[in-house]
């Protein structure tokens, strides 16, 4: 299953009360989905309103001329040709009710264009950043530390400076009382900070006695349902507008041991090529000593 997917589902929390209606953010709707719902909505939105006039148009009778008396065909011809400002001149409104719904109509017209305009152009310039994250986040001996690490690359081949990560584990606690509670703790990285993030980036953090996940086991993951939720964000130097980037790592997402293969060779005249297709690849290490329990 995809990440995304996986992290939206957990995210996703179903708000009951408060008296919300379903259209009440039906912008900022539009502006999460994807494309092909966005027109999918639009079109439909679109042939609702050319319904609804040509339904209006044919009560007129003959309030328009050229149109075929009952033929909704030719009134939802009519709305198209007038809601879209075409008017190729074969129909026209000859009573005065039907110059008032052809009014009402244009103005119609005017808002859904000036609507769907902007929500286009604001979809479309909405300033995102391709990082691709590691699939997998390894728990493996990183300077004779037992160090939390995953990565990341910049696959648009530009720049983000200025970029700093956040990193947070959440787990399954039991308080005192008895209650099961979910809690956010942050890590503390090895950098969390990079003047340029151009290519790559290996982070780290070293599970101390001071650490979140220290005493941390294979068994202890999946019984605590421990997750890493990683937030990135940077000025992107094309644009010069603020992208983030966000990923999470389930609890069967976290690996132990081994060390992720290298993406990043170098050329005859000196240039570099990172490798993609690797960089989810690590190789397994067995034998290696993890973190101790702390006897929690």
């Amino acid at each position: 299953m995809n990440n995304d997917n996986r992290m939206e589902r957990g995210l996703l929390v179903r708000r009951i009360g408060g008296g919300l209606h379903p259209l009440s953010d039906f912008y900022h709707t539009l502006m999460r989905a994807s494309w092909p719902t966005t027109f999918g909505v639009v079109f439909g939105a679109f042939l609702a309103i050319n319904a609804l006039y040509a339904l209006a148009y044919m009560s007129l009778g003959a309030g328009v001329e050229g149109m075929r008396g009952g033929s909704f065909e030719d009134a939802f011809d009519f709305s198209v040709q007038t809601l879209a400002t075409i008017g190729y001149g074969k129909m026209a409104p000859v009573s005065r009710v039907a110059h008032l719904v052809v009014m009402m109509e244009a103005f119609t017209g005017m808002l859904f264009a000036a609507l769907t305009t902007g929500l286009v152009f604001a979809k479309f310039s909405r300033p995102t950043a391709r990082v691709v994250f590691s699939r997998v986040a390894l728990i493996a001996p990183h300077e004779g530390v037992p160090t939390l690490q995953f990565r990341m690359a910049n696959a648009r081949g530009n720049r983000i400076v200025q970029a700093s990560i956040r990193v947070t584990t959440s787990r399954n606690v039991r308080t005192a009382e008895g209650e099961t509670m979910r809690r956010l703790l942050d890590l503390k990285m090895v950098r969390s900070d990079s003047a340029m993030f151009a290519i790559t980036w290996t982070a780290y953090h070293p599970i101390t006695e001071d650490s979140p996940l220290f005493g941390t086991t294979p068994a202890s993951i999946q019984r605590d349902r421990v997750g890493i939720v990683v937030t990135l964000i940077g000025l992107d130097e094309t644009i010069s507008q603020t992208v983030h980037a966000r990923h999470s790592y389930d609890h069967d997402q976290i690996v132990f041991g081994g060390r992720f293969v290298d993406v990043l060779g170098e050329n005859a005249d000196g240039s570099r090529t990172l490798d993609l297709g690797k960089f989810h690849d690590f190789v397994p290490a067995e034998g290696e000593k993890m973190a101790p329990e702390s006897g929690s």
